[in-house]
């Protein structure tokens, strides 16, 4: 029985007559609100996945915005309920009932006792009516299910407010956030107007551990008066960054909402006293630019001891931050960036001797916290770096810090390029194979389902491949190749073959337990054919692996998962095996893999696949599939597999190929011509 064909005609664009593409209905607030979500700080690979979560002083105050008099009530309730006798409950003695109902009298007494002596500790506190007023309004204006006018009104009720104590109250954790409020519902004047308010005291509210979202939220959503929030942390930076509520301030305003110069007025307690004390930071134009340049702006007008004191400062700030790795601020884009300026600096002295000197000494004062800083792109430059520069014994004590994190590192498009950069660099490849390679392949499963992973493991096999590497990621992986020039004895192309090597026999037992269910993803047909073309080793098993799936029949008779000829990316993986490589548009033909033989693999796939099925193929969506396995056949096969062949595809078949609308009918036919 022929194949259910499939129609070949597509459906017409809406351009062109057809009908519109069907797309979610998502409300103008609910997209304005995932809009303010999507900007977070990239997390650490050594951190749990769930650990790094910022809260937002929104999702974190969700079950603390109960009152007491709300919460005094409900004890209250709780009290009536427990007097009222249950009808269908266990029956009661008279004393019990009675003993119980006095010992809940009494606490209902001493519950309003206590809302009493509440109320008056209320009342006796400053602004305690306005606080009361704002608050008011400020459950009218947090409600989700209201109209952008009726929420600008409650806003700016709650703004005429507290207008001109805005400074005398943020610090009360519950008003904190109806200011917070206003920021995030109100419009550009209602937030320029509570950041003017709070001018000149923004150092102390970075250090609240209620008011810092508040900051953070006037950084992101005030652009004017950014750069004259951060100028009031510029010489109480690192005390900062060393603060365990205002170290996240620091970090969401560097990384996520400044531009180069507000970052530039972040960095510069970094490099010491001199230069702030010096420093001419106006915001005329001219300081902007001189700014951007960072510390090589510095160095650019420095020379002999002056020079010298700016990277000494740099180098003991630097120190002061990886000697507290407890506070948490080694993970922050501001240190990496610090960090990697410094590094730069470095290639600018001009004695070999203090240049080395020198480069030794920060490597000694982080070694140890390496692996916090490779998910930011300075972070992971600073790693690669030491590890291009670093001797065979510092680059084993690189591979120690991050072998615990190597399956994190290659899902992370940063951290990944530590990993290909110690791949690159380092000689010692049996060291590598056992450590870094191992455990790359060890979470095969896992990596082959995201982009970045199967980067990872191509890199294994097709380092630096165009065909799965963009231009600007090769850029980046051959940032250190000069200095691999010099720092490293053995030949790039010897390197990359032993690695391969090593990760030959991993990689095609991975193919042969899940390639076939990992070939029927668009990314991992990708995968799975450049390990069969490119490992090295018996890959027979995994032939077979592969071809099993096909002997299944045709068409699928489960519609929610048809046959992988059916996958137009799988059937592309097949057809590339049989040609046994790529094809190649500027030399017009196919460059065969010589670690491949796809006359095997042709001979393979006829003894699974069999009669009935290659037929059903060649008759669906897989006559491309088959007229190269013809193909193959009439080039490299024996004399019995042509005569099986023939037989198969005779003038019967012909004569019903050209009556049906199979796309590749005509290659097809031209293929069984040949063959006969």
């Amino acid at each position: 029985m022929p194949a259910v064909q499939k129609s070949g005609k597509k459906r017409p664009a809406p351009s062109q007559g057809g009908p519109k593409a069907k797309k979610a209905h998502i409300s103008k607030q609910a997209t304005s609100r995932h809009n303010e979500s999507v900007k977070k700080r990239r997390q650490p690979v050594t951190h749990p996945v769930d650990e790094f979560k910022e809260q937002d002083s929104d999702e974190e105050s969700e079950g603390a915005d109960e009152s007491a008099d709300e919460r005094s009530a409900k004890d209250e309730m709780d009290v009536d309920n427990a007097l009222s006798k249950d009808p269908n409950g266990p029956p009661f003695s008279a004393l019990a009932v009675s003993s119980n109902a006095q010992h809940q009298l009494a606490a209902r007494e001493s519950h309003k006792a206590q809302r009493v002596l509440q109320e008056q500790r209320k009342a006796a506190r400053p602004h305690s009516q306005l606080i009361a007023n704002a608050k008011r309004v400020w459950s009218l204006a947090r409600q989700k299910n209201i109209s952008p006018t009726e929420r600008r009104k409650h806003v700016q009720d709650l703004l005429d407010i507290v207008t001109g104590k805005v400074r005398d109250i943020v610090l009360k954790h519950d008003v904190s956030r109806i200011i917070q409020t206003i920021v995030k519902h109100g419009g550009q004047k209602e937030r320029d107007q509570v950041a003017g308010e709070l001018k000149g005291h923004y150092r102390e509210l970075a250090q609240s551990k209620y008011s810092k979202f508040l900051v953070t939220k006037l950084i992101r959503f005030c652009p004017a008066h950014r750069a004259s929030i951060l100028l009031e942390f510029q010489s109480h930076v690192l005390k900062l960054l060393l603060h365990r509520e205002a170290s996240s301030v620091l970090a969401d305003a560097f990384e996520l909402y400044a531009n180069a110069y507000e970052r530039s007025i972040l960095l510069t307690d970094f490099y010491g006293r001199e230069a702030i004390l010096f420093s001419t930071n106006r915001g005329t134009p001219q300081d902007i630019e001189s700014a951007k340049k960072g510390f090589r702006g510095l160095l650019d007008g420095a020379e002999g001891d002056r020079r010298k004191r700016l990277l000494a400062a740099l180098k003991e700030n630097l120190t002061t931050i990886f000697n507290n790795p407890d506070k948490g601020t080694i993970t922050h884009a501001i240190v990496h960036r610090a960090l990697w300026e410094l590094l730069t600096a470095v290639d600018s002295i001009e004695e070999e001797s203090d240049k080395d000197k020198l480069r030794r000494e920060i490597f000694e004062s982080c070694q140890d916290v390496l692996a916090e800083m490779m998910h930011t792109k300075d972070g992971s430059r600073a790693v690669r770096e030491f590890i291009a520069y670093g001797t065979a014994k510092d680059r084993k004590h690189i591979i120690k810090v991050i072998k615990p994190h190597v399956e994190r590192m290659c899902a992370d498009d940063e951290a990944q390029l530590v990993l290909f950069t110690a791949l690159d660099v380092i000689d010692d490849t049996k060291l590598t194979a056992k450590t870094l390679v191992s455990d790359i392949i060890s979470h095969a499963s896992s990596l082959a389902t995201s982009p970045q992973g199967r980067r990872s493991l191509f890199h294994l096999i097709v380092p630096r491949s165009r065909r799965h590497f963009t231009p600007a990621q090769i850029v980046m992986i051959a940032e250190t190749d000069g200095i691999r020039a010099k720092t490293s004895k053995k030949d790039s192309v010897v390197r990359e073959t032993e690695i391969r090597k090593a990760a030959s026999e991993g990689l095609l037992q991975f193919v042969v337990e899940n390639g076939a269910e990992i070939a029927r993803d668009t990314g991992g047909s990708l995968l799975v054919q450049e390990i069969m073309l490119y490992a090295e080793g018996d890959k027979s098993p995994a032939m077979k692996a592969l071809t099993g799936a096909l002997a299944s029949p045709y068409p699928s008779e489960d519609p929610a998962r048809p046959h992988p000829i059916d996958l137009p990316h799988t059937s592309r993986m097949y057809k590339t095996l049989l040609q046994g490589g790529h094809f190649s548009h500027s030399e017009r033909s196919v460059a065969r893999s010589s670690a491949f033989s796809p006359s095997e693999f042709a001979s393979v796939f006829l003894s699974m696949a069999g009669r009935d099925t290659t037929i059903a193929i060649a008759l669906g969506d897989g006559a491309f599939v088959v007229a190269e396995l013809l193909e193959r056949i009439r080039q490299e096969g024996s004399d019995a597999q042509k005569t099986q062949v023939r037989g198969w595809f005779d003038d019967s078949f012909v004569a019903r190929l050209k009556d049906s609308e199979v796309k590749g009918k005509n290659v097809l036919v031209e293929k069984i011509k040949a063959l006969l």
